[in-house]
Protein backbone atom coordinates (compact mmCIF):
# COMPACT_ATOMS: atom_id res chain seq x y z
CA UNK A 1 0.00 0.00 0.00
CA UNK A 2 1.43 3.24 -0.63
CA UNK A 3 1.62 6.81 1.19
CA UNK A 4 -0.81 8.32 -1.18
CA UNK A 5 -3.68 5.46 -0.59
CA UNK A 6 -2.89 5.57 3.44
CA UNK A 7 -2.74 8.97 4.07
CA UNK A 8 -6.40 9.01 1.83
CA UNK A 9 -7.14 5.72 4.28
CA UNK A 10 -6.41 8.12 7.18
CA UNK A 11 -8.58 11.37 6.04
CA UNK A 12 -11.48 9.17 5.71
CA UNK A 13 -11.56 7.58 8.51
CA UNK A 14 -11.05 10.78 10.66
CA UNK A 15 -13.61 12.10 8.35
CA UNK A 16 -16.08 9.93 9.38
CA UNK A 17 -15.51 9.48 13.15
CA UNK A 18 -16.26 13.38 13.02
CA UNK A 19 -19.47 13.02 11.37
CA UNK A 20 -20.39 10.28 13.60
CA UNK A 21 -19.70 12.35 16.36
CA UNK A 22 -21.78 15.30 14.95
CA UNK A 23 -24.58 13.12 14.15
CA UNK A 24 -25.31 12.09 18.09
CA UNK A 25 -25.67 15.95 18.66
CA UNK A 26 -27.51 16.78 16.07
CA UNK A 27 -30.74 16.26 14.95
CA UNK A 28 -31.52 13.40 12.26
CA UNK A 29 -34.76 15.19 11.03
CA UNK A 30 -33.70 19.11 11.03
CA UNK A 31 -30.60 19.21 12.23
CA UNK A 32 -30.91 20.61 15.70
CA UNK A 33 -29.29 20.36 19.17
CA UNK A 34 -29.65 17.54 21.09
CA UNK A 35 -30.59 17.87 24.52
CA UNK A 36 -31.67 14.69 27.33
CA UNK A 37 -34.55 14.52 29.13
CA UNK A 38 -33.56 12.55 32.58
CA UNK A 39 -37.15 12.28 33.60
CA UNK A 40 -38.12 10.53 31.13
CA UNK A 41 -35.19 9.02 29.91
CA UNK A 42 -35.07 10.01 26.12
CA UNK A 43 -32.86 12.12 24.18
CA UNK A 44 -35.07 14.76 22.11
CA UNK A 45 -34.40 17.68 19.38
CA UNK A 46 -34.70 21.30 21.10
CA UNK A 47 -35.93 22.32 17.63
CA UNK A 48 -38.66 19.94 16.35
CA UNK A 49 -39.13 17.50 19.48
CA UNK A 50 -38.33 14.35 17.48
CA UNK A 51 -37.71 11.41 20.38
CA UNK A 52 -34.35 10.24 19.04
CA UNK A 53 -33.59 7.62 21.93
CA UNK A 54 -36.39 6.52 24.80
CA UNK A 55 -36.01 3.99 27.33
CA UNK A 56 -32.11 5.03 28.21
CA UNK A 57 -30.33 3.67 31.13
CA UNK A 58 -30.80 5.79 34.45
CA UNK A 59 -27.57 5.29 36.56
CA UNK A 60 -28.96 6.91 39.51
CA UNK A 61 -30.64 5.73 42.54
CA UNK A 62 -34.64 4.83 42.29
CA UNK A 63 -35.17 6.58 45.24
CA UNK A 64 -35.56 10.46 45.44
CA UNK A 65 -34.11 12.71 48.91
CA UNK A 66 -35.21 15.91 49.58
CA UNK A 67 -32.04 16.67 51.94
CA UNK A 68 -28.89 15.23 53.48
CA UNK A 69 -29.89 13.47 56.37
CA UNK A 70 -32.87 11.38 53.75
CA UNK A 71 -30.16 10.85 51.27
CA UNK A 72 -28.04 8.96 53.72
CA UNK A 73 -30.71 7.09 55.76
CA UNK A 74 -31.67 5.78 52.07
CA UNK A 75 -28.57 5.02 50.39
CA UNK A 76 -27.31 1.45 50.56
CA UNK A 77 -23.46 2.32 50.02
CA UNK A 78 -21.52 0.97 53.05
CA UNK A 79 -19.78 2.75 55.51
CA UNK A 80 -16.65 4.94 54.32
CA UNK A 81 -12.99 3.56 55.61
CA UNK A 82 -11.68 4.26 59.31
CA UNK A 83 -8.53 4.09 60.81
CA UNK A 84 -10.77 3.88 64.02
CA UNK A 85 -11.22 0.02 63.62
CA UNK A 86 -8.33 -2.57 63.12
CA UNK A 87 -9.19 -3.50 59.57
CA UNK A 88 -10.05 -0.11 58.85
CA UNK A 89 -14.30 -1.02 58.56
CA UNK A 90 -13.58 -3.44 55.93
CA UNK A 91 -14.86 -6.72 57.58
CA UNK A 92 -18.25 -8.31 57.62
CA UNK A 93 -20.18 -8.39 61.18
CA UNK A 94 -22.87 -10.23 61.98
CA UNK A 95 -25.42 -9.00 64.30
CA UNK A 96 -26.44 -10.24 67.42
CA UNK A 97 -30.29 -10.26 67.08
CA UNK A 98 -31.62 -13.71 66.30
CA UNK A 99 -33.72 -12.82 64.16
CA UNK A 100 -34.27 -13.18 60.03
CA UNK A 101 -34.79 -11.01 57.52
CA UNK A 102 -38.38 -10.55 58.53
CA UNK A 103 -37.95 -10.13 62.48
CA UNK A 104 -38.84 -13.58 63.48
CA UNK A 105 -37.37 -16.03 65.89
CA UNK A 106 -34.67 -17.97 64.76
CA UNK A 107 -35.16 -21.62 65.82
CA UNK A 108 -32.74 -22.70 68.97
CA UNK A 109 -31.07 -25.08 65.67
CA UNK A 110 -30.40 -21.78 64.14
CA UNK A 111 -29.50 -19.92 67.14
CA UNK A 112 -26.90 -22.25 67.77
CA UNK A 113 -25.31 -22.16 64.07
CA UNK A 114 -25.48 -18.53 63.74
CA UNK A 115 -23.18 -18.21 67.20
CA UNK A 116 -20.59 -20.81 65.91
CA UNK A 117 -20.98 -18.34 63.01
CA UNK A 118 -20.29 -15.07 64.91
CA UNK A 119 -17.54 -16.84 66.69
CA UNK A 120 -15.86 -17.89 63.54
CA UNK A 121 -16.51 -14.62 61.87
CA UNK A 122 -14.74 -13.13 65.09
CA UNK A 123 -11.74 -15.30 64.67
CA UNK A 124 -11.17 -14.24 61.28
CA UNK A 125 -11.22 -10.54 61.72
CA UNK A 126 -8.28 -10.61 63.83
CA UNK A 127 -6.02 -13.19 62.20
CA UNK A 128 -2.66 -12.05 63.57
CA UNK A 129 -1.03 -10.71 66.87
CA UNK A 130 -1.02 -6.98 65.33
CA UNK A 131 -4.62 -7.17 64.59
CA UNK A 132 -5.56 -8.34 67.85
CA UNK A 133 -3.02 -5.54 69.31
CA UNK A 134 -4.80 -2.96 67.10
CA UNK A 135 -8.32 -4.10 68.07
CA UNK A 136 -7.74 -3.46 71.81
CA UNK A 137 -5.48 -0.45 71.53
CA UNK A 138 -8.43 1.12 69.22
CA UNK A 139 -10.90 0.07 71.29
CA UNK A 140 -8.97 1.80 74.83
CA UNK A 141 -8.33 5.20 72.34
CA UNK A 142 -12.57 5.12 71.43
CA UNK A 143 -13.48 5.03 75.20
CA UNK A 144 -11.07 7.48 76.38
CA UNK A 145 -11.75 9.83 73.98
CA UNK A 146 -16.11 8.61 74.61
CA UNK A 147 -15.50 10.06 78.04
CA UNK A 148 -13.20 12.81 77.18
CA UNK A 149 -15.72 14.59 75.00
CA UNK A 150 -13.61 14.18 71.95
CA UNK A 151 -14.39 14.61 68.65
CA UNK A 152 -14.01 12.44 65.71
CA UNK A 153 -11.10 14.22 64.20
CA UNK A 154 -9.18 13.62 67.28
CA UNK A 155 -9.74 9.75 67.75
CA UNK A 156 -8.65 9.30 63.83
CA UNK A 157 -5.63 11.32 64.58
CA UNK A 158 -4.87 8.99 67.79
CA UNK A 159 -5.40 5.81 65.79
CA UNK A 160 -2.90 6.70 63.08
CA UNK A 161 -0.30 7.73 65.45
CA UNK A 162 -0.99 4.40 67.74
CA UNK A 163 -0.61 2.39 63.92
CA UNK A 164 2.75 4.49 63.52
CA UNK A 165 4.41 3.49 66.89
CA UNK A 166 3.14 -0.11 65.74
CA UNK A 167 4.70 -0.13 62.58
CA UNK A 168 8.17 1.34 63.86
CA UNK A 169 8.12 -1.43 66.84
CA UNK A 170 7.75 1.07 69.82
CA UNK A 171 5.26 -1.01 71.63
CA UNK A 172 8.19 -3.67 72.94
CA UNK A 173 8.29 -2.74 76.60
CA UNK A 174 5.31 -0.47 76.98
CA UNK A 175 1.90 -1.25 77.62
CA UNK A 176 -0.54 -1.25 74.90
CA UNK A 177 -2.86 1.24 77.57
CA UNK A 178 0.13 3.45 77.90
CA UNK A 179 1.02 4.14 73.93
CA UNK A 180 -2.67 4.37 73.12
CA UNK A 181 -3.37 7.28 76.03
CA UNK A 182 0.01 8.99 74.62
CA UNK A 183 -1.43 9.00 71.40
CA UNK A 184 -5.12 10.29 72.40
CA UNK A 185 -3.05 12.94 74.34
CA UNK A 186 -0.59 13.73 71.64
CA UNK A 187 -3.67 13.68 69.24
CA UNK A 188 -6.25 15.78 71.02
CA UNK A 189 -2.86 18.70 71.50
CA UNK A 190 -2.43 18.73 67.94
CA UNK A 191 -5.91 19.45 67.00
CA UNK A 192 -6.34 22.27 69.33
CA UNK A 193 -8.61 20.62 71.81
CA UNK A 194 -6.25 19.67 74.97
CA UNK A 195 -6.69 17.58 77.70
CA UNK A 196 -4.61 17.99 80.69
CA UNK A 197 -2.66 14.85 81.78
CA UNK A 198 -4.75 14.46 84.95
CA UNK A 199 -8.02 14.37 83.18
CA UNK A 200 -6.26 11.89 80.68
CA UNK A 201 -5.45 10.02 83.35
CA UNK A 202 -8.71 9.86 85.37
CA UNK A 203 -10.40 7.84 82.56
CA UNK A 204 -6.77 5.61 81.42
CA UNK A 205 -6.26 2.45 83.15
CA UNK A 206 -2.24 3.64 83.58
CA UNK A 207 -0.42 5.72 86.00
CA UNK A 208 0.12 9.43 85.41
CA UNK A 209 3.72 9.42 85.12
CA UNK A 210 3.65 6.02 82.40
CA UNK A 211 1.55 8.11 80.42
CA UNK A 212 4.25 11.57 80.22
CA UNK A 213 6.73 8.82 80.48
CA UNK A 214 5.28 7.10 77.13
CA UNK A 215 4.25 10.37 75.20
CA UNK A 216 7.74 11.94 75.57
CA UNK A 217 9.31 8.86 73.63
CA UNK A 218 6.19 8.29 71.41
CA UNK A 219 6.70 12.29 70.34
CA UNK A 220 10.63 11.81 70.30
CA UNK A 221 10.94 8.74 68.22
CA UNK A 222 8.00 9.76 65.91
CA UNK A 223 9.05 13.38 65.16
CA UNK A 224 5.68 14.70 65.48
CA UNK A 225 5.28 18.58 65.69
CA UNK A 226 3.02 19.34 68.76
CA UNK A 227 3.22 23.10 70.01
CA UNK A 228 3.19 23.50 73.45
CA UNK A 229 -0.81 24.07 75.21
CA UNK A 230 -2.03 27.23 75.02
CA UNK A 231 -3.99 28.66 77.90
CA UNK A 232 -6.58 30.05 75.60
CA UNK A 233 -7.42 26.56 74.55
CA UNK A 234 -9.06 25.23 77.95
CA UNK A 235 -11.00 28.80 78.33
CA UNK A 236 -14.42 27.72 76.45
CA UNK A 237 -14.74 24.25 78.16
CA UNK A 238 -13.63 25.78 81.60
CA UNK A 239 -16.15 28.76 80.82
CA UNK A 240 -19.04 26.40 79.40
CA UNK A 241 -18.93 23.89 82.42
CA UNK A 242 -19.34 26.69 84.95
CA UNK A 243 -21.66 28.31 82.94
CA UNK A 244 -20.07 31.83 82.21
CA UNK A 245 -21.39 34.04 79.53
CA UNK A 246 -19.47 34.83 76.76
CA UNK A 247 -17.94 38.03 78.33
CA UNK A 248 -16.43 36.04 80.84
CA UNK A 249 -14.84 34.34 77.94
CA UNK A 250 -13.97 37.25 75.75
CA UNK A 251 -12.43 38.84 79.17
CA UNK A 252 -10.52 35.40 80.59
CA UNK A 253 -8.98 35.51 76.74
CA UNK A 254 -7.71 39.37 77.37
CA UNK A 255 -6.15 38.86 80.44
CA UNK A 256 -4.10 35.60 78.92
CA UNK A 257 -3.10 37.31 75.64
CA UNK A 258 -2.02 40.31 77.95
CA UNK A 259 -0.41 37.75 80.03
CA UNK A 260 1.55 36.34 77.38
CA UNK A 261 2.49 39.64 76.00
CA UNK A 262 4.66 40.31 79.24
CA UNK A 263 5.89 36.60 79.72
CA UNK A 264 4.25 35.63 82.38
CA UNK A 265 3.14 32.15 80.47
CA UNK A 266 6.39 30.91 80.25
CA UNK A 267 7.14 27.70 82.81
CA UNK A 268 3.45 28.18 83.81
CA UNK A 269 0.99 25.03 83.57
CA UNK A 270 -1.01 26.48 80.46
CA UNK A 271 -4.55 24.97 82.98
CA UNK A 272 -3.59 26.59 85.79
CA UNK A 273 -3.29 29.87 83.57
CA UNK A 274 -6.03 28.96 82.01
CA UNK A 275 -8.23 28.65 85.12
CA UNK A 276 -7.13 31.41 86.57
CA UNK A 277 -7.88 33.66 83.71
CA UNK A 278 -11.54 31.99 83.91
CA UNK A 279 -11.65 33.08 87.65
CA UNK A 280 -10.39 36.49 87.44
CA UNK A 281 -12.50 37.24 84.54
CA UNK A 282 -15.20 36.07 86.00
CA UNK A 283 -15.06 38.68 89.28
CA UNK A 284 -13.83 41.55 86.71
CA UNK A 285 -17.44 40.67 84.82
CA UNK A 286 -19.36 40.68 88.44
CA UNK A 287 -20.57 36.85 87.14
CA UNK A 288 -18.88 35.52 90.49
CA UNK A 289 -17.58 31.66 90.94
CA UNK A 290 -15.50 30.28 93.90
CA UNK A 291 -11.96 29.29 94.09
CA UNK A 292 -13.04 25.70 94.75
CA UNK A 293 -15.85 25.44 91.64
CA UNK A 294 -13.02 26.10 88.98
CA UNK A 295 -10.35 24.26 91.06
CA UNK A 296 -12.64 21.19 90.43
CA UNK A 297 -14.00 21.56 86.99
CA UNK A 298 -9.97 22.15 85.97
CA UNK A 299 -8.47 19.74 88.17
CA UNK A 300 -6.30 22.06 89.62
CA UNK A 301 -5.36 23.65 93.10
CA UNK A 302 -7.05 26.10 94.70
CA UNK A 303 -2.95 27.61 95.56
CA UNK A 304 -2.23 27.57 91.80
CA UNK A 305 -5.17 29.72 91.02
CA UNK A 306 -4.67 31.94 93.50
CA UNK A 307 -0.76 32.55 92.80
CA UNK A 308 -1.56 32.59 88.87
CA UNK A 309 -4.63 34.94 89.38
CA UNK A 310 -2.71 37.50 91.10
CA UNK A 311 -0.30 37.17 88.33
CA UNK A 312 -2.73 37.44 85.71
CA UNK A 313 -4.21 41.10 87.08
CA UNK A 314 0.07 42.46 87.68
CA UNK A 315 0.18 41.71 83.82
CA UNK A 316 -3.06 43.50 83.15
CA UNK A 317 -2.30 46.41 85.21
CA UNK A 318 1.56 46.40 83.14
CA UNK A 319 -0.15 46.66 79.67
CA UNK A 320 -2.01 49.25 80.86
CA UNK A 321 0.32 51.33 81.88
CA UNK A 322 2.34 51.32 78.57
Amino acid sequence: MTDTTIRRFTDETEHTEETEDESEHVCPECGGDLVADSERGETVCEECGLVVEEDEIDPGPEWRAFDASEKDEKSRVGAPTTNMMHDKGLSTNIGWQDKDAYGNSLSSRQREKMQRLRTWNERFRTRDSKERNLKQALGEIDRMASALGLPENVRETASVIYRRALDEDLLPGRSIEGVATSSLYAAARQAGTPRSLDEISAVSRVEKDEIARTYRYVVRELGLEIQPADPESYVPRFASDLDLSDEVERRARQLLQNAKQQGVHSGKSPVGLAAAGVYAASLLTNEKVTQSEVSEVANISEVTIRNRYHELLEAEEEVQQL
